[in-house]
């Protein structure tokens, strides 16, 4: 309890600064949990923070179904669906290349492309729950955190020009913008900046990139199942389909046929939102800045380089498609 407690507190004083300074929540809840990383190691906090890193941490990712439908891609159109999918699967892999070129290991190169790629800090801790773990797996995750973080928030000051600057129309710009920028309250703050119409395309877009979280982590479960061991419990292989990866489907399945109201829709994004933040918090508190910073420059290139492929593989695909 004391743990779960000091996370919660955290995460409301990160919506707090968020509300009250327009301060990214995801990013001040991360800052403000590194600040607090003693209570990770001594004390009897340790069990709730552990707790809110993997149990709080799955609920938050599963509820993200009931926020997507397949009825997205009836309202995108086919030439968009595929335009961004296969931005998706080019990015992930253009991220393992990268990653290979630059020197760095390939967990680093899915976690980073992944995040990029899908949805930022919600698709880096679930593809981080189904990777096999090593004694870098926290600095690395909470470094794709605090980067896709930053790089969104940049992107959603860069982009609107940008793609003014390349003549796209309201719904070119909406699909550009929702399928390039990291996180959705970016994407959100950076379509309805340019008008009514990109905004909304640009959330439809950005949902149905999250629709592509479960899928994508459920081939990812299955390939580590089957090709890799944790070297933590190097005798125990993950489950065929993880929990969240299955809550998540069966939510977006229910909402699909429309039996979710709205009313319970709002109440379970809330959840979902809270408690991203609070798993969030603990995942700072699990992390020393020193490690941080001996993450390289190679990782920061790496992420660089997958925010902008995926950004001129979006934009040429749009232009092609004029």
């Amino acid at each position: 309890m004391p743990g779960i407690l000091v996370a919660l507190l955290v995460a409301i004083a990160a919506q707090f600064l968020s509300d009250h300074y327009g301060a990214p929540a995801m990013l001040m809840a991360l800052l403000l949990g590194i600040a607090l990383h003693f209570l990770a190691e001594d004390g009897p906090c340790i069990e709730g923070i552990q707790l809110a890193v993997s149990t709080v941490l799955r609920i938050g990712v599963a509820l993200l179904g009931a926020r997507v439908s397949f009825e997205l891609l009836s309202q995108l159109g086919v030439k968009p669906v595929l335009l961004v999918a296969l931005g998706i699967i080019c990015t992930m892999i253009f991220g393992l290349i990268a990653a290979r070129l630059l020197g760095r290991g390939w967990r680093l190169a899915i976690l980073t492309g992944g995040s990029v790629a899908i949805c930022g800090a919600s698709a880096a801790i679930a593809i981080a729950a189904v990777l096999p773990k090593n004694s870098h797996s926290e600095r690395n995750l909470i470094f794709t955190i605090l980067s896709v973080t930053v790089l969104s928030t940049l992107a959603m000051i860069a982009y609107p020009p940008l793609a003014a600057l390349f003549g796209l129309d309201a719904i070119a710009t909406g699909i550009f913008l929702g399928g390039t920028i990291h996180d959705v309250a970016q994407v959100v703050g950076a379509g309805f900046s340019v008008s009514q119409e990109t905004g909304e395309v640009a959330t439809i877009v950005k949902l149905f990139r999250v629709s592509m979280l479960a899928p994508i982590v459920l081939l990812l479960s299955l390939s580590v199942r089957k090709w890799h061991q944790s070297e933590e419990t190097s005798d125990k292989r993950p489950p065929l389909i993880p929990t969240f990866v299955l809550g998540f489907l069966v939510l977006a399945a229910i909402n699909s046929f429309g039996l979710i109201p709205t009313s319970v829709q709002s109440l379970t994004n809330d959840v979902s939102r809270w408690a991203l933040l609070i798993a969030i918090s603990a995942v700072g508190m699990k992390t020393s800045l020193r490690a941080i910073f001996n993450v390289g420059g190679q990782a920061i290139a790496l992420i660089v380089l997958e925010t902008v492929f995926i950004a001129a593989f979006i934009v040429g695909g749009l232009l092609l498609l004029k």
